[in-house]
């Protein structure tokens, strides 16, 4: 069944999997970028070559109001309404807790916790109506904590009980749930090999995930789980259960 998915952050790395994984399926998606223009002009073209204008591209920076309910209103004209959003957009970098400025505060609170929150909010007039979905994409250290990360794991805690809270305000017309991953792609600014090691090292099936893991578990809440909301997948390939 084709759905129409807006993805935030979809231009590379997890959000761009997802993308590829859902167009695959059948479903128009709408590919919202901050700053990686290049790669959503590319991936939308891919996509529109295979099925014409199953596919729009949006800059926006979601901390700013006006680009964010422009960003919403844009989405839910380009097909005649939006069925599913996915709050996949995050920044992630150390905040010791010591040295926590309020610009720090203010970007990872806003990327990973506000900007979901007010999408959710623009949007869901024309999710009630198509009987639509929310996915927030956590993050497993949302209640386990990454030391070091202190408030990127506040506003990732906090969008885990967003989601929750959602899934009972926002029912029946509309589900929410979410998806944790582990390890599944090393950030940017990685650590050491020694320190990867010692990351898979305590992971039940001995390697890292694959963003496709994400993608999949994704369809399976938009596809298959008519049943679920509030509740979060963890696909960590049994991480946490070494914590």
């Amino acid at each position: 069944m084709q759905k129409n998915v807006l993805i935030t952050g979809a231009a590379k790395r997890i959000g761009a999997a997802c993308a590829q994984h859902l167009h695959n399926q059948g479903c128009n998606v709408f590919l919202h970028y901050k700053t990686s223009e290049a790669e959503a002009i590319e991936l939308s073209n891919q996509f529109n070559l295979k099925r014409a204008n199953s596919s729009f591209i949006m800059q926006a920076d979601l901390l700013i109001e006006e680009q964010r309910t422009a960003l919403a209103q844009t989405a839910s004209l380009a097909w005649g309404g939006i069925d599913v959003l996915i709050n996949n957009a995050s920044s992630f970098y150390p905040t010791a807790t010591s040295n926590v400025s309020e610009q720090q505060w203010d970007e990872l609170l806003g990327s990973n916790l506000k900007a979901p929150f007010f999408l959710a909010q623009s949007l869901a007039d024309t999710l009630a109506v198509n009987k639509g979905t929310i996915i927030n994409i956590i993050d497993i250290h949302a209640e386990r904590g990454l030391p070091g990360h202190s408030v990127y794991c506040i506003a990732k805690a906090g969008l885990q009980a967003m989601t929750k809270i959602m899934a009972k305000e926002l029912a029946p017309s509309i589900r929410v749930n979410g998806v944790a991953p582990g390890a599944i792609l090393w950030p940017s600014n990685s650590s050491s090999e020694q320190d990867q090691n010692e990351i898979i090292q305590r992971i039940a099936l001995e390697r890292c995930g694959e963003p496709l893991d994400i993608a999949k578990a994704i369809w399976f809440l938009i596809n298959d789980a008519d049943y679920m909301t509030g509740q979060i997948l963890t696909v960590d390939g049994g991480r946490t259960l070494f914590y």
